[in-house]
């Protein structure tokens, strides 16, 4: 019966060790090619004699000679230094060198719609100018998404959403806090209504009719309804879409209250009759993120793209409330880290 290679008695280092020691014919000469001492090399190639069952080199005449089990596994040594060579070598390349005018890679993010309807148009216009030969892949936070597992997997590159509590294994980059307010209808009696303990208070807040996003993940509620729950309430969501665009027009021509961030909300006053209203219950700021896994964390192309995306919600927030697409692309251009 064969015996299991046992992977966890290899390393790399011990194959260079015997492609060097078998093609060397010489235990110094393997030593000094390998920068090691010659001591050193010999517990190498014992090691090595132990796992082959082989003698791998021996005495002949006046020099040494490998027996025909090491000239056999020399071939597929030269293999696998060639093929980690291939692997690691043009990683290690591609993490320290990344140029936006040449490069051809394809971008993948991941995001929700709902920081500010600008704002994914205004990173895929940036990234596309500063890097015409890139590709650009957009994908929806959906209930069916597993982002966590994207990026360890490395189907995506990058995350963009809110959450209360980021996940903790994910690097981690603050994009730009926003009030959090209701927008309904500029008709709505919660918009004639004054505040206070007879009008737009809690409890009518609460009763109201009330529009939400399907959830990002199984078992999601989202920020606003995980904040209200903390503070023992629930309110009463009787429509929910996964494309938060149509969130805008739906509630323009009903009596549905939408709760999210006024950068979201202020795009859509000048074009449908709407308005802003403070929220009776305090909620804390929408804090939006861009999240990355260690696969991407020292990648020159990926810090190229997390800048990128942060500039443009430099952008967003420095212009709050005025509606200029172009400003989200006039910020100065971060360096390129080493």
């Amino acid at each position: 019966m064969t015996q299991p290679v046992l992977f966890d008695k290899i390393e790399l280092s011990l194959v260079r060790v015997f492609h060097t020691v078998i093609t060397e014919r010489s235990v110094s000469r393997a030593a000094i090619r390998l920068g090691l001492s010659q001591p050193a090399v010999s517990a190498q190639l014992k090691r090595l004699r132990a796992l082959c069952g082989d003698p791998l080199l021996v005495r002949s005449g006046s020099g040494m000679a490998p027996t025909d089990a090491a000239l056999r596994m020399l071939e597929p040594a030269a293999a696998i230094l060639q093929h980690a060579q291939s692997l690691f070598g043009s990683h290690a390349a591609a993490v320290r060198r990344f140029d936006p005018a040449t490069s051809t890679l394809t971008l993948r993010i991941a995001a929700s719609d709902f920081l500010d309807p600008w704002f994914l148009p205004a990173v895929v216009v940036r990234l596309r100018t500063l890097a015409p030969g890139i590709k650009v892949e957009l994908q929806p936070l959906t209930a069916d998404f597993d982002y966590r597992r994207a990026l360890a997997r490395g189907e995506v590159d990058l995350v963009i959403g809110n959450w209360l509590q980021p996940s903790p294994e994910l690097h981690l980059g603050r994009l730009l806090a926003d009030e959090v307010v209701c927008l309904v209808a500029a008709d709505h009696p919660a918009a004639r209504a004054p505040s206070g303990r007879k009008g737009w208070n809690a409890a009518a807040y609460l009763a109201a009719e009330h529009v939400a996003p399907m959830p990002t993940h199984t078992g999601a509620r989202g920020v606003i309804d995980e904040h209200l729950s903390a503070l023992g309430l629930s309110r009463n969501i009787v429509v929910r879409s996964a494309s938060f665009a149509t969130f805008p027009r739906i509630v323009a021509h009903s009596r549905l209250v939408l709760t999210t961030g006024r950068l979201f909300c202020t795009r859509y006053l000048d074009s449908l009759p709407l308005r802003i209203l403070r929220c009776p219950i305090a909620f804390p700021a929408m804090t939006y993120y861009q999240l990355w896994h260690d696969l991407t964390h020292h990648s020159a192309a990926g810090r190229w793209l997390r800048d990128q995306v942060r500039e443009v919600a430099r952008g967003l927030s420095a212009a709050k409330g005025e509606h200029d697409f172009g400003a989200t692309l006039a910020a100065p251009v971060p360096a390129l880290a080493a």
